[in-house]
């Protein structure tokens, strides 16, 4: 007999009842954990939906949004990809008991081991980008780098619709790092739209445009803003004054646009500093589009860019120089070399003289007034307001073309020697007394009237044609009212006081 058949029929009924209330009560309990679940999670969720963006929020964003989707859609089909390939031949030497065919194959009859050995050819590849600025008859001209086309062989030029083109090189210039070349296709491609580099302030949208690391990130657009503009010291003795902008900017970018909200160019991509080995950090710097505006006829017409030449050596004087003429807090760049002849000697410009304008366009620094000079023409006539002894002038000046030769001439390079004041800090790296005097020598040119007449790095000049020079003011108020036809200085050498030759002009 089983446990069911030993209950009595009213025993029975009991369990049955105890049975289904247990039974029951576990289901109430199933049933109230698995609705609450999602009851409390709809609860959770309906909290969440509470938060609203706001219209006018979003009314903004999307505007600005939608502001960088046409900037992109308006200058990203004028923007390309340069692949350049440099060839350069290299003689293979030879090993006495290799076997040579085993290595590197056959070799040229005509090429022997007396010869010199087998000549093979290597082929490095390099990328860039470049805008496109000019339609002439079905030719299309492409601003980029000079850079990225300086040593190449071959060039090829991809545009955003994945086609190729051969080109070739219209023009290039070192100074500005600046090349144009070219490709001819009957396909249409809109040109880029060229803005004012003037008007870029610091904190305007920038955005950059280009083909950073190669094929794989081609035509890759960033967003930054202007961090700052002037910028100077770029690579190469680059004369530019720089944009310089957060945006990331990265190899391969070099040659790509900078343009503003509105699509216009306002910069080409240049270069970056970086201290992790070549990557962007922030810091990313553009040509200014004013300065490239003249190049593209220049290096159309004539294949390379004239430069004015004014023929003066230019520094930045140190605060001690600037204390000594009385020029503190002034901007500008100083004139310590005139070349004999040139067209500033022949306009009245001296040793000394502290340029501060050219044309009412203020100079502030030796980098911008040398690209100033550099962009006006040969037979422009410019204004240059200057200081000298303390007093603003003003001088005409007719500028003449800039030629390697004649900038390079030192033997016209005149005084050739520049001085700084003996200030107490001098004195003591110098071991000097505290009472010596002079104005000390801390750069002779060579070849220069001054490196011919006897001076050197170290001395102390104390005089000028024999006239009493006490201070910094005096030395260039001498030289400018006493050398006439003939210069030479009095100084110290150690221990004794000297006379150096006399320059005759």
């Amino acid at each position: 007999m089983n446990f069911f058949q030993k209950l009595s029929s009213k025993n029975l009924f009991v369990f049955n009842l105890v049975f289904l209330g247990v039974i029951f009560g576990f289901s109430l309990a199933f049933l109230s954990f698995s609705c609450s679940t999602p009851k409390a999670q709809k609860t959770a969720q309906a909290q969440v939906n509470q938060v609203i963006i706001p219209e006018n929020a979003l009314s903004v964003a999307e505007g600005l949004q939608t502001a960088f989707n046409s900037v992109a859609d308006k200058v990203l089909p004028s923007v390309v990809e340069l692949k350049t390939v440099s060839i350069r031949r290299q003689q293979v030497p030879q090993f006495n008991g290799i076997p040579w065919e085993f290595f590197f194959g056959p070799r040229d009859r005509n090429n022997s081991p007396e010869r010199g050995g087998q000549e093979r050819e290597f082929r490095s590849q390099g990328l860039g980008s470049g805008v496109i600025v000019r339609n002439q008859d079905g030719k299309y001209y492409v601003l980029t780098n000079n850079h990225v086309v300086t040593d190449a062989n071959e060039i090829r030029v991809a545009t955003r619709d994945g086609k190729e083109y051969p080109a070739e090189l219209v023009g290039k210039d070192e100074r500005k790092d600046l090349a144009l070349v070219s490709f001819k296709t009957g396909d249409a491609y809109p040109l880029a739209v060229l803005g004012d580099s003037d008007a870029v302030k610091v904190g305007d949208w920038a955005i950059a445009m280009g083909n950073p690391l190669g094929e794989q990130f081609s035509f890759s657009v960033t967003m930054g803003i202007v961090s700052a503009v002037g910028r100077t010291g770029g690579p190469g003795g680059n004369i530019n004054d720089f944009i310089q902008t957060d945006a990331p900017i990265n190899q391969g970018n070099s040659g790509g646009a900078l343009v503003n909200i509105r699509g216009e160019v306002r910069g080409l991509n240049t270069w970056i500093a970086s201290n992790n080995g070549g990557g962007s950090v922030g810091l990313g710097f553009a040509i200014p589009i004013n300065n490239v505006k003249r190049s593209i006829d220049e290096f159309i017409s004539s294949g390379s860019i004239s430069y004015g030449w004014l023929g003066v050596s230019l520094n930045d004087p140190g605060k001690e120089t600037l204390a000594a003429l009385g020029l503190e807090g002034m901007r500008g760049a100083m004139a310590s070399q005139v070349f004999l002849g040139s067209p500033a000697d022949k306009g009245g410009i001296r040793p000394g003289d502290f340029i501060t304008h050219v044309n009412g366009r203020e100079a502030r620094g030796v980098n911008q007034l040398t690209m100033m000079v550099g962009d006006l023409k040969p037979g422009d006539r410019a204004a240059f307001t200057l200081i000298r002894n303390g007093v603003s002038a003003e001088i005409q000046v007719r500028i003449e073309a800039r030629t390697d030769q004649v900038a390079s001439d030192n033997k016209k390079l005149w005084p050739g020697v520049s001085v700084v004041p003996l200030v107490d800090e001098l004195r003591e790296a110098l071991k000097l007394d505290k009472d010596a005097r002079g104005l000390y020598v801390g750069a002779v040119i060579s070849n220069s009237p001054a490196d011919i007449i006897g001076l050197r790095v170290g001395d102390r000049i104390t005089g000028v044609n024999g006239e009493d020079a006490r201070d910094l003011a005096a030395f260039y108020r001498l030289l400018h009212e006493k050398t006439g036809r003939e210069l030479w200085f009095n100084f110290i050498r150690g221990d004794s006081t000297l006379e150096t030759l006399k320059f005759k002009r």
